[in-house]
């Protein structure tokens, strides 16, 4: 059991840098979320296709997490979240550009960029991780994630107030998310977490990537990763074209987002301290079925307290299931093979977001008749890989009865 009397003045001090980076950077992701969409479909002329900025900011993601990986395993975590704000600012700046030269193509190039961002993002919870061990390591991943709970707060109200303060509908939105960047990327200046040593030569690298999937903790914690942030995804995509299609304002959308990434990030203040007490794998399952309740919910009816219910068990779900994952994993591999299993995880993770928003998008305006039918297919959709993760737990259980560390 490790005391907070015992935490190092230092350590303490990088997870409040990174719980302040996820709370004021993270605010611009609601925000991109909510305009991704709306915007798609302001300058796609294919509504199948209107979900593909929230696409290609995934992607940017996923093909961002194993180079952003490497370079903060060979140059300190510090570079790598710079590395991130840059790219934040530079996509934010060319999808503004985007809308108001009417250039589709070029929003993509926008929400590409902004990935970087994203996947710098999610690394802010490894950080948390590798300042601290012991017990108070999953509740330091926990406060990171707890920073989430004030970007919701801010996040998409502040989208919605500068939505329409230029001519061209989200640019402002845009535009603050650029200045998000610049402001945030001063924060890193205050974090000092040491570089992994330089290996010795002929010293032990570790296990190689198919090594470290044929473990089944890792394995397992990367599909329950994977499927929790996918789904999660797949339906927040097409939740602010399903709540205006069936009638609601954009604002009445943007509430809804903001419950749900409230949803997100307000359980992290308690969720180190369940997986502590009840473990990893328990946590993760009460995850999995909070997605499956959250389906069940949306199938019910198309009120705007069907879009809240819903979308904020969402959020729980992904909260429970993500966290649970990210602990799970943390523990089931040495520090020599920190930046290859987490990069390796990212890349699957996103990688599966990267094709779940594309699909919500397919999905919610080509696969029926209407709006509500578009809606049903979405959230049916969920079924098949929530079994796929409840399966995968179950089969640890079975192969890992006692929950052994590196295997």
């Amino acid at each position: 059991m490790t005391s907070s009397a015992l935490i190092p003045a230092k350590t303490k001090r990088n997870v409040a840098v990174l719980v302040a980076a996820q709370a004021i950077l993270g605010a611009q992701m609601p925000m991109i979320f909510t305009v991704g969409a709306l915007a798609g479909g302001i300058l796609s002329e294919n509504p199948c296709f209107v979900t593909l900025p929230i696409t290609m900011l995934v992607f940017g993601s996923m093909t961002t997490a194993p180079w952003l990986s490497s370079l903060m395993q060979i140059a300190g975590r510090r570079t790598g979240f710079l590395v991130g704000t840059l790219g934040g600012t530079l996509g934010a700046l060319t999808a503004a550009l985007a809308l108001w030269v009417g250039s589709f193509p070029l929003l993509l190039l926008g929400s590409y960029l902004s990935g970087i961002y994203m996947s710098a993002n999610g690394f802010l919870r490894f950080a948390a991780a590798d300042t601290v061990e012991g017990d108070f390591q999953p509740k330091a991943i926990s406060y990171v994630m707890a920073g989430g709970l004030v970007s919701a707060l801010i996040g998409p109200p502040l989208g919605t107030a500068v939505a329409e303060s230029y001519a061209v509908p989200f640019v402002g939105t845009y535009l603050a998310a650029a200045a998000i960047n610049v402001v945030g990327a001063f924060l890193f200046l205050g974090l000092d977490i040491p570089r992994p040593p330089k290996p010795e030569p002929g010293a032990d690298g570790g296990r190689t990537r198919m090594q470290l999937l044929s473990s089944p903790t890792i394995l397992v914690a990367i599909i329950c990763a994977m499927v929790s942030y996918a789904l999660m995804n797949l339906v927040m995509t097409s939740t602010p074209l399903a709540v205006v299609g069936c009638g609601f304002a954009t604002s009445s959308a943007g509430l809804v987002v903001s419950a749900h990434v409230i949803a997100m990030y307000a359980p992290s203040f308690f969720t180190g301290h369940l997986i502590a007490r009840f473990g990893a794998r328990t946590i993760v399952a009460v995850g999995l079925a909070c997605l499956a309740a959250a389906g069940g919910v949306a199938l019910m009816g198309v009120e705007l307290a069907n879009f809240f219910g819903a979308l904020m068990l969402l959020g729980l779900g992904w909260n429970f299931g993500f966290i649970g994952a990210t602990s799970l994993l943390s523990k089931a591999h040495t520090a020599a093979e920190r930046g290859r299993v987490q990069g390796m995880n990212d890349s699957i993770v996103f990688g599966c977001v990267t094709v779940a928003s594309l699909a919500s998008g397919g999905l919610m305006n080509c696969s029926g008749g209407d709006v509500i039918q578009g809606w049903t297919a979405v959230n049916l959709a969920m079924l098949p890989f929530l079994a796929l993760a409840g399966g995968a737990l179950i089969w640890l259980a079975v192969m890992r009865p006692n929950g052994s560390r590196f295997s």
